[in-house]
C-alpha cells in the first residue's frame, strides 16, 4: 500500500514536495517543511531531523520533527546522543546507516531514545561542514532499498529548494541593505550639507574608523534608538 499522501505516486508525490520546498520564504521554513515531508515521504521513517555537522563531529541541529529528534541530533545535558559513531561516514560517502542501534548497531544513544533505525542523507558539504537529513524510526531495519531511493530523489529537491531560498533571502538583505545606506546618506546630506558622494563617503569612513560593518552604522543613523 502507498505511503504517498492522497494516493499520490512517487513523480506525482515528489513533484507536490519540491512545490512546497519551493513555496517556503526562507531558509529556515525550508527547512522545516524538509523534514515534516521527509516522514511523509521516506517508508519507514517515524521521525527526520537536519544537522549540520562540523568536522570535529560537533552536530548543531537546525530542524526536527520534534524533541526527541533534537536529542538525538544535539544530546541532553548528560551528553547522550549528539556523537554518534556513524556520522564520519558521511564525509567520504552521501549516506550512512544505523540497521538496529539495540543490536550490534553501535550507537546505545539512539536506542536509549527509541530509535532503532537511523538514515542519513547529505544535503550539503565542503571542507569544513556537512548539512545532514536524517530519518529515524522506532523499528530496526526499517529503511530498504525503496527508501534509501526515495530518500536520496528527496534531498537532491531540497538541496536545490535551499540554494533558491538562500539565494532569495541575500536578494532581499541586499535590497534592505541598499535602501538603509540610502537613507543614512541622505540624512548626512542633509546633516553636514554635503553631496551625496561625499556623505557616502563619510559614511565608508566612519565604518572603516569605529570597525563596523556599513550597514549597521547606517542603521543606527537611521534608527539612533535601535539596539541589536
Amino acid at each position: 500500500m502507498s505511503r504517498f499522501p492522497a494516493g499520490l505516486d512517487l513523480a506525482e508525490a515528489l513533484t507536490e514536495a519540491a512545490r512546497r520546498l519551493h513555496g517556503t520564504s526562507t531558509p529556515g521554513s525550508t527547512l522545516d517543511t524538509a523534514v515534516r515531508l521527509a516522514v511523509e515521504l521516506v517508508p519507514g521513517a517515524d521521525h527526520a531531523g537536519i544537522s549540520v555537522v562540523e568536522r570535529d563531529d560537533r552536530r548543531s541541529a537546525v530542524a526536527w520533527t520534534d524533541d526527541v529528534v533534537r536529542t538525538a541530533e544535539e544530546g541532553d545535558d548528560r551528553g547522550a546522543a549528539g556523537r554518534q559513531p556513524y556520522w564520519h561516514r558521511l564525509w567520504t560517502a552521501p549516506v550512512a546507516e544505523v540497521e538496529d542501534s539495540e543490536n550490534g548497531g553501535g550507537d546505545d544513544a539512539l536506542a536509549g531514545l527509541g530509535l532503532r533505525s537511523a538514515l542519513s542523507l547529505r544535503l550539503r558539504a565542503d571542507r569544513r561542514r556537512l548539512t545532514v537529513l536524517t530519518a529515524y524510526a522506532r523499528k530496526p531495519r526499517a529503511f530498504d532499498e525503496t527508501a534509501l531511493r526515495i530518500g536520496r530523489l528527496f534531498t537532491a529537491h531540497v538541496g536545490i529548494a535551499l540554494d533558491s531560498a538562500t539565494v532569495r533571502e541575500q536578494l532581499t538583505e541586499a535590497m534592505r541593505t541598499r535602501d538603509l545606506i540610502g537613507q543614512a546618506t541622505g540624512i548626512l546630506m542633509e546633516r553636514l550639507a554635503i553631496d551625496a558622494a561625499g556623505a557616502f563617503d563619510s559614511l565608508v569612513r566612519a565604518s572603516q574608523r569605529e570597525n563596523v560593518k556599513l550597514r549597521d552604522l547606517a542603521r543606527r543613523i537611521v534608527d539612533p534608538h535601535h539596539t541589536p
